[in-house]
């Protein structure tokens, strides 16, 4: 959607949303391209012992057709016309050829796909597929096996289809798509008709599920496109180690990709390997990257640079700020600069920078992303604050990117909006400030934010200044009571192989933090743990965190 230009200005100048009234996001990702160049690499699907096979946009379409039609036989029905939901259909398959064609089959029927993420135990599987009131569920054999012992729970879920032998009470995938047509009509969506249903990853409370329509893809296109300094260019080919089950993985990689007619690799660890990253990148020749903070904070680790260096177009990182230090071993280990970028599951891809068009400013997030209006406001008032007055993150309603609701949670919805002067707003909340020059700054959540003799402090300046130090591999940064200052800063840190927990390192690390930011934003306390709690898209929970400070469990 974004022409190249030489600045910011111009590009917001000539930007227009080009929303159609139908639109059907399977029918973009897929047959578009299929019908013109079908023999054009979608995927480039990566098996674990590193061998891989090219599936083309005229496979995806010939797949997603026959699964399409399978699906409808087996009674999952698209809304009917003028009321009414499609049926949902999870997807809980690792990054995969088939977890493309899923989507795919999925929104070409009018249905709505929930992605899953393959690592969930039963209990985070029972919660989406009960609250979805999912009817069917393609997986593998370690899924069907997980679902086969909760399905007694599921009263909704009526077909189980495996894309492996095996598989308790699950149907086969090939057998029953195997006599199916190859042709199929997509149904005429509407871009506002659901699409998707992608649940929060729940670092507070039930996971609640978020309500895409078709249109959301092209809502996240000039994010991404800004995020990798113009996507698409001639030999861009694109990886992310983030799972396809997450809207990082699946939104702003897969799907946008394939918009564009770029290949995807598709080849996630099942625990993430610096080493084995930095190899796939070299021998596949990736040229396009979404690495999350953590992962990059991981193959920084790795010695000796020299032999890892590779040379990618662009790089893009979203999640928390990496800093200054990171940035800086991401333009020797990678050829480029690393574009940071902001979002939520309810409305992603608003705030980028872009290396192509302006330096990037450590520990800014960059400025609103062409076609979002984003302001930090006064969430009880929903005034939009002053340049460098501390607010909530906060997106212009309507947008094309936005999410449509809260699935079963009306209160939830109201809640996450606020109507004032300046229009209405959808509350991130999150906890920023925006300078005199656009640039947005992360503070931290609304719940994070430490408040120490009268500083606000925001965690994760704290944390990237703590990763610079040789012995912290990672660090979770949260306030803990204190009689006299309201709360000080307390540091819950893992440490790198070779180093040992002792009290003279963790006055050598606060020291380090004193010397590098300020007085009153260095931990005083430091507790070593082995087990940083961790969500599955790779963030700390600070919650966690919290907990065992308020309970005395801090670890030693």
């Amino acid at each position: 959607m974004l022409k190249r230009q030489s600045s910011l200005e111009s590009v917001n100048h000539d930007f227009t949303w080009r929303i159609p009234e139908f639109y059907n996001l399977g029918v973009d990702i897929c047959d578009k391209w299929a019908s013109q160049w079908p023999e054009r690499t979608a995927i480039i699907d990566v098996a674990s012992n590193g061998s891989h096979r090219k599936v083309s946009f005229g496979e995806l379409q010939v797949r997603s057709n026959q699964l399409a039609h399978a699906l409808t036989e087996l009674d999952i029905c698209p809304a009917e016309k003028g009321r009414g939901i499609g049926d949902r259909v999870g997807v809980l398959l690792p990054q995969c050829a088939e977890t493309a064609i899923t989507h795919i089959a999925v929104t070409k029927m009018g249905c709505i796909s929930i992605p899953l993420f393959t690592l969930f135990g039963e209990q985070a599987l029972l919660h989406r597929l009960n609250d979805s009131a999912a009817k069917a569920v393609i997986t593998n054999r370690d899924g069907a096996d997980k679902i086969a012992r909760i399905r007694h729970q599921l009263p909704e879920l009526k077909i189980v289809i495996s894309t492996e032998d095996g598989g308790e009470g699950a149907l086969d995938f090939g057998a029953v798509c195997l006599a199916c047509p190859v042709e199929f009509t997509a149904a005429r969506t509407r871009a506002e008709d659901p699409a998707i249903l992608i649940y929060t990853s729940g670092t507070t409370g039930d996971p609640k599920g978020a309500l895409h329509a078709h249109r959301v893809l092209l809502g996240h296109l000039p994010g991404v496109e800004i995020s990798h300094n113009f996507l698409p260019e001639a030999g861009d080919l694109f990886w992310t180690p983030a799972d396809w089950a997450w809207i990082g993985g699946l939104l702003d990689v897969l799907m946008p990709a394939l918009h564009h007619g770029i290949a995807v690799v598709a080849r996630r660890f099942e625990k993430f390997d610096a080493q084995a990253a930095f190899d796939l990148i070299k021998t596949l020749g990736v040229n396009n990257a979404f690495l999350p903070p953590t992962a990059i904070k991981l193959m920084k680790q790795l010695p000796d640079l020299e032999q890892h260096r590779v040379v990618l177009r662009s790089v893009g990182s979203g999640g928390e700020s990496l800093g200054s230090e990171l940035l800086e071993w991401g333009r020797q280990a990678f050829g480029t600069t690393i574009n940071e970028f902001y979002g939520q599951t309810e409305c992603n891809m608003v705030i980028s920078a872009c290396a192509a068009l302006e330096p990037p400013v450590p520990g800014s997030m960059g400025r609103s992303v062409p076609g979002h209006e984003v302001q930090i406001i006064d969430p009880h008032t929903g005034r939009i604050q002053p340049a460098g007055v501390e607010g909530t993150i906060a997106v212009k309603s309507p947008d094309p990117v936005m999410f449509l609701r809260y699935w079963n949670n009306p209160v939830a919805t109201e809640e996450k909006f606020i109507t004032g002067s300046d229009g209405r707003w959808l509350l991130t909340g999150d906890r920023g400030i925006c300078d005199s020059s656009g640039l947005f700054y992360f503070v931290g959540r609304d719940d994070d934010v430490i408040s120490s003799a009268g500083y606000r402090i925001g965690p994760a300046e704290i944390e990237n200044c703590l990763i610079a130090h040789d012995a912290v591999q990672l660090a979770g940064v949260v306030g803990k009571p204190d009689p006299l200052r309201g709360e000080v800063v307390a540091a819950f840190i893992r440490l790198n192989d070779g180093f040992s927990p002792s009290d003279q390192l963790a006055s050598d690390i606060a020291s380090f933090v004193k010397s590098r930011l300020a007085a009153h934003e260095y931990p005083r306390v430091i507790r070593f743990i082995d087990d940083m709690p961790m969500t599955t898209t790779g963030k700390i929970i600070r919650r966690a965190l919290r907990e065992r400070v308020s309970t005395g469990a801090e670890g030693e």
